[in-house]
């Protein structure tokens, strides 16, 4: 948990930098806000903080690529339409990365970035699903939404399994950098 002032600014630059990558072309679903979730709900101690810092880092980018970027929209948005089914399941993810990792381990961590991006692909589509004219509103519409979405899967799963591991890892490594300095006496 975050221990100080100076880890807290540590961690908070972390995700900041992370989350910019959201911003610059990347694989479709190839971006860190889930392992943002997991990792700032693992290292912040405030649970508010926790769950409203990656909501915010999500809001302010979409703002960007929504109105500035991608264009979709004709007027200014601050919050599109199906954004609540994006929203939450991030809120569970860094529920997730709080409560459930309370020892950090390879396995651990490979296993709550496999069931986190497990939620959002379930949740998220699921939003696509209800609040979309695309799809028939009975089973076989919900497994063609759900298969129409697997492409996405991979970058969702490979990019927070990459990014959660390199958050946890950089934190690892700085926090022990005196390990790393060859001292001269």
């Amino acid at each position: 948990m975050v221990k100080s002032k100076n880890n807290f600014f540590f961690i908070l630059g972390i995700i900041s930098l992370a989350s910019f990558s959201r911003l610059i072309p990347h694989y479709p679903n190839f971006t860190p806000v889930i392992a943002i979730a997991i990792f700032g709900g693992r290292f912040f101690n405030d649970r508010i903080l926790a769950v409203l810092l990656p909501l915010l880092i999500l809001w302010v980018s979409d703002l960007i690529l929504n109105n500035f970027i991608l264009n979709y929209y004709e007027s200014f948005i601050f919050l599109y339409p199906g954004f609540f089914w994006q929203y939450l399941p991030i809120i569970c993810i860094t529920l997730i990365g709080r409560y459930l990792l309370d020892k950090i381990s390879i396995l651990g961590l490979l296993g709550v970035s496999i069931s986190s991006s497990l939620i959002f692909y379930i949740v998220s589509n699921f939003g696509v699903f209800i609040s979309s004219s695309i799809y028939t509103k009975d089973l076989s519409g919900l497994i063609t939404c759900y298969t129409a979405a697997l492409p996405f899967f991979y970058g969702t799963l490979s990019s927070t399994v990459i990014y959660t591991f390199s958050l946890f890892g950089l934190k690892e490594l700085l926090d022990n950098k005196s390990v790393l300095i060859v001292r001269k006496d």
